[in-house]
């Protein structure tokens, strides 16, 4: 075997596979066919872009009417909505499932800090005590991609462990640089310059845009968590001008956080921009999302003191609660070639799908532990394929939203196609809506549906025993515990 050798190209016709000898006479159409067959090979880069914060109708292309998100807007018609995917209720329990692959029960990160931020001991339970940093056993999902060959670059808000070997650098990324806390005046882990008065979400993406420029001629991952738009609101003094003139729409109105978004828009812009100046819009993978819900909608649910400054509305709720609005945030994929340009998709998502997602994308191996996603491939190369198991949360703790009233308390759920249920922990009652014809779950049909309510929530007890998820334990409602003292949140 391997035939005579071409005159024109001196290469041996079975060297390369599918190719005959006679092809082999045309120096221009093997050269083609070999660059071919390389890009075949190539698995492509990826760029995940997180906010914090950002609700489910933030962005121009999620109906907003007051913020302005043209980059983002333009992603969208390019690529493809996720209009039911979900995150955690709060940023670091999201974290940790995005990064891991796995649900909070698993890792124990299922909220921000420690159980005392909030006086738990006037309700009834006492909380499940928090994970602050993702448990030094578990693969990250830049590990797996690293080991498959990958450069992996992480620039923003890490909030799983920023010292030791919990910092990104130990946990898979080639370069990680950590921040949050402030938009202006920052520092960052480990320290860097910062040019004075530079905002942060511009500083994060001249590192990003650094790193794509550096790394393209490899595949890379590159994971972009920015802290806006996270509190202290805080804006470029020329966008505020500008949002100031607006008139408000609906629950949206802050000019201040208007501004933040257009800074975060403009942060994908420019990474958009830079991908098409290299030529690598074509081999690249970009997600954009968020990590819980809005900070809004809670006046609408009597919480007068939960400090609003956007809203979710039709969706329930906002960020801290289990309702949507609390969970539901953007998702937005462009894939050229594999994802359908300017198309939707109901099926649902949940955080822990990104990891299997990932893996897939770049042909890597699954890590040496349990994966609680399901790939959304299927769905990005057929958005009408909506059948997949069902989705979980669990959490066993308080969120407050003043001084004695609630964000939420102990709760679990589980969606399954459009059927969600909620059990809450306290009294053991079950809350059912159907999300498709009521998204702002005002409707509970728990009573009316006794068959559905029965089996969702014997799912959802079963999953809870599969994943060693923890239950609050009995407490004496309003016995201050000895030693009981206020932590600062986020």
């Amino acid at each position: 075997m391997g035939g005579r050798k071409s005159r024109e190209c001196g290469l041996p016709g079975a060297l390369v596979p599918g190719v005959s000898e006679d092809m082999l006479r045309f120096p221009v159409l093997l050269a083609l066919l070999l660059l071919w067959q390389s890009a075949m090979a190539t698995p492509p880069n990826v760029v995940f872009m997180l906010a914090d914060d950002l609700g489910w109708t933030d962005l121009g292309c999620q109906g907003s009417r007051f913020y302005e998100t043209p980059h983002l807007d333009r992603l969208a018609s390019e690529g493809l909505r996720l209009t039911q995917f979900h995150a955690c209720q709060n940023c670091q329990p999201t974290r940790a499932a995005l990064l891991s692959g796995q649900y909070s029960p698993r890792t124990g990160v299922y909220t921000v800090g420690s159980i005392d931020r909030f006086p738990w001991w006037r309700r009834s339970l006492r909380p499940v005590d928090n994970v602050t940093e993702l448990p030094l056993d578990r693969t990250t999902v830049a590990q797996a991609l690293q080991k498959s060959g990958y450069a992996t670059g992480m620039f923003g808000k890490w909030h799983l462990g920023d010292s030791g070997a919990h910092h990104p650098a130990r946990r898979g990324f080639d370069e990680a640089l950590v921040t949050m806390g402030r938009h202006f005046g920052f520092r960052t882990n480990p320290p860097s310059q910062v040019p004075a008065g530079q905002y942060l979400a511009d500083f994060l993406t001249d590192k990003a845009v650094d790193f794509i420029r550096r790394h393209r001629e490899k595949p890379f991952f590159l994971y972009l968590p920015h802290f806006g738009v996270h509190s202290p609101h805080e804006a470029k003094p020329e966008l505020i001008q500008r949002f100031r003139r607006k008139a408000a729409a609906g629950g949206h109105h802050d000019p201040v956080y208007a501004a933040m978004i257009a800074s975060i828009d403009e942060s994908v812009g420019r990474v958009l921009q830079t991908l098409a100046e290299l030529g690598l819009t074509d081999r690249t993978v970009v997600i954009f999302s968020s990590d819980n819900g809005g900070v809004g909608g809670y006046r609408r649910e009597g919480l007068r003191k939960a400090g609003d400054i956007t809203d979710n509305a039709p969706l329930r709720s906002g960020k801290g609660s289990l309702y949507e609005g609390g969970t539901r945030v953007p998702f937005i994929v462009r894939w050229p070639g594999t994802v359908p340009a300017g198309t939707t998709s109901d099926a649902p998502g949940i955080h822990v799908d990104l990891f299997p997602t990932l893996l897939e994308i770049a042909s890597a191996q699954p890590p040496g532990q349990s994966l609680d996603g399901t790939s959304l491939v299927p769905v990005f190369r057929k958005p009408t394929a909506t059948d997949r198991p069902p989705i979980f949360q669990h959490f066993p703790g308080y969120l407050g939203a003043g001084e004695n009233t609630w964000r939420t308390t102990p709760v679990s759920t589980v969606q399954q196609g459009p059927w969600k249920l909620l059990e809450f922990l306290e009294d053991q009652r079950t809350e059912l809506y159907h999300l498709e014809k009521d998204p702002g779950e005002a409707r509970n049909l728990a009573a009316d549906e006794p068959a559905r309510t029965a089996e969702l929530r014997a799912a959802l007890h079963a999953w809870r025993q599969r994943t060693g998820a923890r239950m609050p334990t009995a407490h004496k409602a309003g016995q201050r515990p000895p030693g009981f003292r206020r932590t600062a949140g986020e």
